[in-house]
């Protein structure tokens, strides 16, 4: 029993060492790359928060100066008084959000970086790591800073453009209005994406958590210090003193039962009636106020949606988020001219909105001979790529494009640039995605395409392209 205990010991140690190192104190050292995680993880997104904060602040005060112009024409006395109101209310928030206070709204992941990281700092360790827990921890709390920042800049925007709405209707500027109303939408959005990223950590962060979650000390100094619990009062273990405390003088389950029988049974069934519809009714209530704070508390609801507009959700994520990486591969059969020839393509897209696509490409073209009785491979060329495809219905698009492609092998990089090698390529056609759920790929696509150029090449190249892809 002894030696399996401790070698049940020893594999737990080992499991652990993946987040701690040596034992110092309470035996929680933590992985420098979690740390760094963490610390490149909050700096990024403080950044893009400072920089879409100030660029929305820009675009709303553009908008609005316009909305002004427009107006003064028709009632200049009201846009005058009007914009004195505006500029009160612009100095009010920026000196908000020069001054924010402690953050407010609750996001999980973000707390239990933060708590870990405080917690981890009150251990007493070598003095490159209190450096880096230090370092990270000014990062955290400017992310904390810059999201407060955010979301007194959302609600400021949001009451102004429900002044403005009021007001709208009887000067008839509707079209600048829907403008001024996108940047509050795109600028909600933007939040919540960001929000999000917060909420889904990294493995190397997910792993950590995971292992310190496990850990007493860990638990108990989550209950005290985390922003969950001065939102919330955790409760602590029967043990705690303050815990204790807390409970005294409360009425337990059961005496909160037995009142509940005593009276149901003096008052018969017309009181256990009562008390069924009272629960209704209760039931109903707090359905009504889980309802209107799922519309208020969403930043996708309709009410923050500007009238007949359709968003392109594509705004709000990163440059990155908008790529997408492809394969694709084409053949081709022996001609006079050429061998059986196989063109493997990678392409990189840049999604402009949910229904359009732009990218370029590259493509190499290799020969794998004759036929079956004279198979060997050889370097038969290179092309250059470009492409749209726009989504029709489904998994349905319309796919264009236009590529050079060299049709003879090349020695040296300078034989590239004679221009006289290179033959044109322009195509349209179809094409069709499906979705695939596998470890690499994400969809298979299908391209029909006809080449309307291929005509003026000599000698003539194939008409008609079929490729198969993959984006991952």
């Amino acid at each position: 029993m002894k030696k399996s205990y401790k070698i049940s010991l020893l594999l737990s140690i080992c499991l652990l060492s993946v987040f701690i190192g040596s034992a110092q104190q309470l035996g929680i050292v933590p992985s420098t790359k979690f740390i760094e995680s963490v610390s490149q993880k909050t700096q990024t997104i403080s950044s893009s928060v400072d920089a879409k904060t100030q660029k929305a602040l820009a675009s709303f005060t553009k908008w609005e100066r316009k909305l002004l112009s427009k107006i003064s024409k028709k009632d200049s006395a009201f846009a005058k008084q009007f914009q004195v109101q505006a500029k009160a209310q612009l100095e009010n928030i920026s000196t908000a959000l020069k001054n924010p206070i402690r953050i407010s709204q609750y996001i999980p992941g973000l707390d239990s970086a933060a708590t870990s990281l405080q917690f981890l700092s009150s251990i007493t360790y070598a003095k490159e790591i209190k450096e880096k827990l230090s370092l990270s921890l000014e990062k955290v709390e400017l992310l904390k800073s810059q999201l407060q920042k955010a979301e007194a800049l959302k609600r400021f925007l949001i009451a102004r453009k429900n002044e403005w709405k009021t007001q709208l209707e009887k000067f008839g500027v509707v079209k600048n209005f829907k403008k001024l109303s996108k940047t509050v939408y795109y600028y909600q959005q933007q939040l919540a994406e960001y929000k999000n990223i917060l909420n889904d950590p990294k493995k190397i962060e997910r792993k950590a958590l995971e292992l310190l979650s496990k850990t007493k000390p860990w638990k108990d100094f989550f209950k005290k210090h985390s922003q969950l619990a001065s939102l919330f009062r955790l409760p602590g273990s029967e043990g705690d003193p303050d815990y204790m405390a807390s409970l005294s003088g409360l009425q337990t389950r059961a005496q909160v039962n037995g009142i509940i029988q005593a009276q149901l049974s003096s008052g018969g069934a017309a009181a256990r009636d009562q008390l069924r519809q009272n629960l209704q009714a209760a039931q109903a209530q707090l359905n009504q106020l889980k309802d209107k704070m799922l519309k208020f508390g969403s930043s996708t609801s309709d009410a923050d949606m500007p009238e007949g507009f359709k968003p392109n959700n594509q705004k709000t994520k990163t440059f990155w988020q908008r790529l997408e990486y492809g394969a694709n591969i084409q053949s081709q059969k022996a001609t006079n001219f050429f061998p059986v020839t196989s063109d493997l393509g990678l392409s990189v897209g840049y999604k402009l909105n949910d229904k359009s696509i732009i990218g370029i490409g590259a493509s190499y073209k290799i020969g794998i001979g004759r036929g079956w009785n004279d198979i060997h491979f050889s370097s038969e060329g290179l092309g250059l790529r470009s492409y749209i495809d726009w989504k029709i219905k489904g998994g349905l698009w319309i796919s264009g494009g236009y590529e050079q492609n060299l049709k003879t092998g090349f020695q040296d990089l300078s034989d590239l640039r004679t221009k006289n090698i290179w033959q044109q390529s322009g195509l349209l056609g179809l094409s069709k995605k499906l979705s695939v759920k596998t470890k690499f790929f994400k969809q298979t696509i299908i391209r029909l395409l006809w080449d309307f150029l291929s005509n003026r090449n000599a000698p003539r190249t194939q008409p008609i392209v079929v490729r198969v892809g993959y984006n991952f």
